[in-house]
């Protein structure tokens, strides 16, 4: 009987998180965080001053100067969606793939999602003219649309849109009176940073946009929550900042003080810092793009990982097998994947597509090693695709899909 419940696996209760990076704390940051853990209390709400001016260093570097009265801090991004969400109202839209903790967040607050489309080629960003059709019919519906997040560097397709598509894109949103929400959490994770051209909408549309960031994208492990908003130098930028405190006051969100420490620190971009993160999105970069060949190779479709810890692909061409194996839709492909691969392999009905659409997303951290010393030895190995840990695990992939691609092939007609 087709599972019409999710059974506690709910896109709630069940995140899942963001796709970490699978490495041992950097020693650095470690040393700074332990320095701080005397330190009983939390920062006040939108973090303390020191943590704020970090902040502004950090986006001046990116060509998005800022004022620490620009900025708030807060324990993660759900929290800071949560606050913009509730102090500009109405409904959001949403592009389809999106983040899994995006649409929770505003669904708490009991206010509507609207999933665009997007273009074929890359995810994060919605196609403007079906934005444009989606919003005149939520409106012509009774909706009130307010507010589109999008992430041009992207979670769960780990692509990366081209300013082209971002221009239509902020400028059909301008023209509704849409506030943006960019999600940067990805920015500084570039396959190849020198020959990919990431903007922010900041850029494009200074005064309607909202940037965030979640540190434990590029900066800090994914237990030390700290995420980061810069709003608008403007008059309404200035409110929505307020509004927005006044809702992180309100949950108790305050980033605890050694992390606040740890956070301003990787900030400011040190040597080792900038270092590891270097080594770690070449490492990543390899083993996605290892992952992409393998699933490719099978009859997979996937689009070719750009940044980011992960990829994400649509096992479509292989229905007739996975239906033979009891997989009809994407929680049942995730259950068989997170059983065959000995990983999390989360749907794509997680990230806002349909579930009868068989996709998941696959995460290269877990690919990197069982223990400490193996993913210190993936991270510093000149050749970290034939290490033996790697290489095992890699295997298990394309043995996976492999073992699926035959017997899609078993099961083809004759011709």
């Amino acid at each position: 009987m087709r599972r019409t419940d999710s059974q506690g696996h709910g896109p709630v209760r069940y995140g899942p998180p963001l796709p970490a990076d699978g490495l041992p704390v950097l020693p650095e940051l470690a040393a700074v965080l332990a320095a701080a853990a005397t330190r009983p209390d939390a920062q006040p709400a939108g973090g303390g001053p020191a943590l704020l001016d970090a902040a502004c260093g950090y986006w001046t570097r990116r060509g998005l100067p800022a004022e620490p009265d620009q900025v708030a801090a807060a324990p993660g991004a759900p929290a800071l969606l949560h606050a913009l969400t509730a102090a500009i109202g109405g409904d959001v839209l949403v592009p389809r793939p999106c983040p899994a903790w995006w649409a929770p967040q505003v669904r708490a607050l009991g206010r509507s999602v609207f999933h665009v489309g997007t273009p074929a080629d890359c995810g994060g960003v919605p196609d403007p003219y079906a934005l444009l059709e989606t919003v005149r019919r939520v409106r012509a519906e009774g909706g009130d649309p307010r507010l589109l997040v999008l992430s041009v560097a992207d979670d769960p397709t780990a692509t990366v849109a081209p300013p082209e598509l971002l221009h239509e894109t902020v400028e059909a949103a301008a023209g509704e009176g849409l506030h943006l929400v960019s999600d940067e959490t990805w920015r500084d994770t570039l396959h190849r940073p020198h020959d990919t051209v990431l903007l922010s909408p900041a850029e494009m549309l200074p005064d309607r946009v909202t940037v965030v960031t979640d540190l434990r994208g590029a900066s800090l492990p994914p237990g030390w929550p700290a995420a980061l908003a810069r709003f608008p130098a403007n008059a309404s930028g200035d409110a929505l900042r307020a509004r927005v405190l006044d809702v992180l006051t309100a949950l108790g969100a305050r980033i605890a003080e050694p992390v606040a420490a740890a956070a301003g620190y990787a900030l400011g971009e040190p040597e080792p810092v900038t270092e590891r993160l270097t080594a770690a999105v070449r490492l990543h970069a390899r083993v996605a793009n290892a992952v992409h060949r393998a699933v490719v190779a099978a009859g997979c479709l996937a689009l070719p990982p750009r940044a980011g810890r992960h990829l994400y692909v649509d096992l479509g061409p292989l229905r007739t097998a996975l239906g033979a194996r009891g997989v009809g839709d994407a929680q049942e492909l995730e259950d068989h994947l997170t059983d065959r691969l000995g990983m999390p392999a989360p749907g794509g009905h997680r990230f806002g597509d349909d579930l009868e659409s068989l996709r998941v997303r696959l995460a290269t951290g877990a690919l990197l090693g069982d223990s400490p010393e193996e993913r210190t030895q993936s991270l510093t190995s000149p050749e970290p695709l034939e290490l033996p840990h790697v290489r095992r695990a890699l295997t298990l992939v394309e043995a996976t899909f492999d073992d699926l691609c035959d017997d899609a092939q078993r099961r083809e007609s004759p011709r």
